[in-house]
């Protein structure tokens, strides 16, 4: 017999390294729940009720919709036709501003903008056929920003 006894166990062993484990876990899970969730413009904004009217459903629409844009609405309620041969094609979504969807599932609109010489950056996008999510763009794709439209 050598004399020497049992080993000592280090603080990295045993209970220390499970000890250190578990506040570490506890840290992270702490973390997770304070950390600030990003605002997104594309999740859709709950349902707002308002009193019936015609009326009152144009005032439900947001107030950063320009007044053209309530009228590319009434277009895509009733099918058209519009004004654009572009109007009512797929969007592609392709540099993956908006939700992940199959490929069919966003289509584009234009909203007029006055005095403009072309299409101008303004759209609305509409999301399922028929469109139940909507999404507003002042500025050709860069970025959006959801909308609902009450139903009548």
């Amino acid at each position: 017999m050598s004399g020497r006894g049992p080993r000592p166990q280090g603080f990295w062993q045993g209970r220390g390294r499970l000890l250190l484990v578990a506040v570490a876990i506890a840290a992270v899970a702490w973390q997770a729940t304070r950390a600030p969730r990003p605002a997104t413009e594309s999740t859709p904004a709950p349902i707002a009720t308002t009193a019936s009217g015609a009326a009152a459903r144009a005032d439900a629409l947001p107030a950063y919709l320009p007044p053209e844009a309530r009228d590319t609405l009434a277009l895509i309620a009733r099918g058209g036709p519009f004004p654009y041969p572009q109007d009512g094609t797929v969007f592609g979504n392709y540099e993956g501003r908006l939700p992940a969807q199959p490929r069919g599932w966003y289509h584009e609109y234009t909203v007029r903008t006055p005095g403009a010489p072309n299409r101008g950056a303004r759209r609305i996008i509409t999301g399922g056929t028929p469109p139940r999510a909507y999404w507003y763009t002042a500025d050709h794709y860069e970025s959006f920003r959801s909308f609902q439209v009450p139903r009548p």
